[in-house]
């Protein structure tokens, strides 16, 4: 094809530096605007799935993500309450159905530097940082936005324009499009700290911890200097402010609850406190502007699976402007992508993590030994060991997909 058609990407994190990549390798000429000025390295998400690696293989960037990162083959589910291993799951038992039977644990920022490095190698690819999207039109020939840098204001046009630009999209919003949903109560804690839970617990990389007093996340990641760091999620009650929940105080006694260092001080590299939504769009697409990413659905990241989603979208985009190339707005198969995003999202993802943190935090004493006796016996189950882990890494929701037409 010839790059007459231009890509609009409104937003440079991980969602939009994919789209951006995934539509110059398709033959799209691509412009890529971002309103802050610099990459975003603040910690985000990190888990990527066997299925989202299938996807990043796929853009050619494979082996710089892996080695980015940490590889992870097993993921744990722990009574914390009893500080007992629940069950362990095995990526392996995925070796004949996918290339990664693994998860890889890469900081997201870490893949939109790749993806930038990368970007700047392909044709016609203009990315600009430190570009605000304040204005969208579109007509029957194409969508324009208005930009606004360092004091200047100009207009951009294109074929399409894919919104990837967070819960927060500007893009979502000038189309005036519902997100609907909720936010949950109370607010998600993070602490990261140098302390070594594996050596001294024996868990995973990647751990979930039920408990029905205080519900934990812990994680461990790279980090910019690849010497490996630990986070840990709780949550944080409503009825605390901010300063008591993210005191030095409050840090150590949460993190001893998963282990007791006997009066030591953990080590705490950095903290944060935000809150949680389970949304999702009501629509994905208005004629040439398509949303993606959390511009179109957030949730709760109890099992990874936000970012893991959006890169998912990103590339059925790509895929789906590649088959319209002369940029035909009226073209059937561009309906397809809500068809197959929204829908797989509110049937799969929300369902999916609301159900990880009701399991997490279930207090009823009979409920949640029931939970915890069905963890242990799905991975003591070949069979069921399998089924759980093709439905966690979204290899089964991407079979799924591809069956909507």
């Amino acid at each position: 094809m010839t790059r007459q058609q231009r890509i609009i990407v409104v937003g440079g994190g991980p969602v939009g530096i994919v789209t951006a990549l995934a539509c110059a390798q398709r033959g799209f000429a691509v412009t890529l605007l971002e309103a802050e000025k610099e990459v975003d390295c603040s910690p985000r998400a990190a888990t990527t799935h066997p299925s989202t690696l299938e996807m990043i293989a796929s853009l050619g960037i494979i082996d710089e993500f892996i080695a980015s990162g940490l590889v992870a083959r097993y993921f744990d589910f722990w009574d914390q309450a009893a500080h007992e291993l629940v069950a362990r799951f095995d990526h392996d038992v995925l070796r004949e159905r996918t290339a990664f039977p693994f998860v890889v644990q890469t900081e997201q920022h870490k893949l939109v530097n790749i993806g930038l490095r990368h970007l700047k190698q392909c044709a016609d690819v203009d990315v600009r940082f430190g570009a605000a999207v304040t204005e969208l039109t579109q007509d029957a020939s194409g969508v324009t936005v208005t930009v606004e840098s360092d004091g200047r204001t100009e207009r951009v046009s294109g074929a399409f324009l894919v919104g990837a630009d967070g819960g927060r999209s500007t893009v979502r919003k000038k189309l005036d499009i519902e997100f609907e949903g909720y936010t949950w109560p109370e607010r998600f804690l993070v602490l990261t700290t140098s302390f070594d839970f594996e050596k001294a617990i024996g868990c995973s990389y990647r751990s979930y911890l039920a408990d029905p007093v205080e519900w934990g996340n812990l994680f461990k990641i790279a980090g910019d200097d690849m010497k490996g760091r630990w986070r840990a999620v709780f949550p944080a009650p409503v009825d605390v402010a901010d300063e008591a929940v993210m005191s030095d105080e409050e840090a150590q006694r949460r993190l001893n609850r998963i282990l007791d260092l006997g009066g030591e001080t953990y080590p705490l590299l950095h903290r944060n406190l935000y809150r949680v939504h389970q949304r999702v769009a009501k629509s994905f697409r208005v004629n040439r502007v398509f949303l993606a990413g959390d511009a179109s659905h957030v949730n709760n990241p109890i099992g990874g699976l936000g970012l893991n989603c959006g890169i998912h979208d990103a590339l059925e985009l790509a895929d789906t402007f590649a088959l319209c190339p002369d940029g035909n707005a009226e073209a059937p198969v561009l309906d397809r992508y809500e068809r197959r995003r929204r829908t797989l999202n509110i049937e799969f993802v929300q369902q999916q993590t609301v159900a990880n943190k009701k399991r997490l935090e279930e207090k009823d004493p009979a409920e949640r030994q029931r939970h915890l006796a069905d963890l242990a016996a799905t991975a003591a189950d070949p069979a069921r060991h399998t089924a759980f882990l093709m439905r966690t890494s979204l290899l089964q929701s991407v079979i799924q997909s591809k069956a909507i037409d």
